[in-house]
């Protein structure tokens, strides 16, 4: 399962939690944390399509990129 996967799983869980909610201000609440997570699946979408690669800059220091000097 992929993280995009297991968050939209929670958020299917907790919009099921709203729809058996009572009171309007749980479900409101339950409804705000379904939406977070399935932003969150998109968000692990893009980032697993994107694949990119951390390749660190060799050979500088940290005074170069004009923070404190090294």
């Amino acid at each position: 399962m992929t993280p995009a996967d297991h968050y939209k799983e929670l958020a299917a869980q907790l919009q099921a939690k709203a729809r058996a909610e009572e009171s309007p201000d749980l479900r409101a609440e339950w409804n705000h944390l379904a939406r977070s997570y399935f932003r969150l699946a998109e968000q692990a979408d893009r980032n697993h399509r994107m694949d990119s690669r951390y390749e660190p800059i060799l050979g500088r220091r940290r005074g170069d990129f004009g923070g404190e000097p090294a």
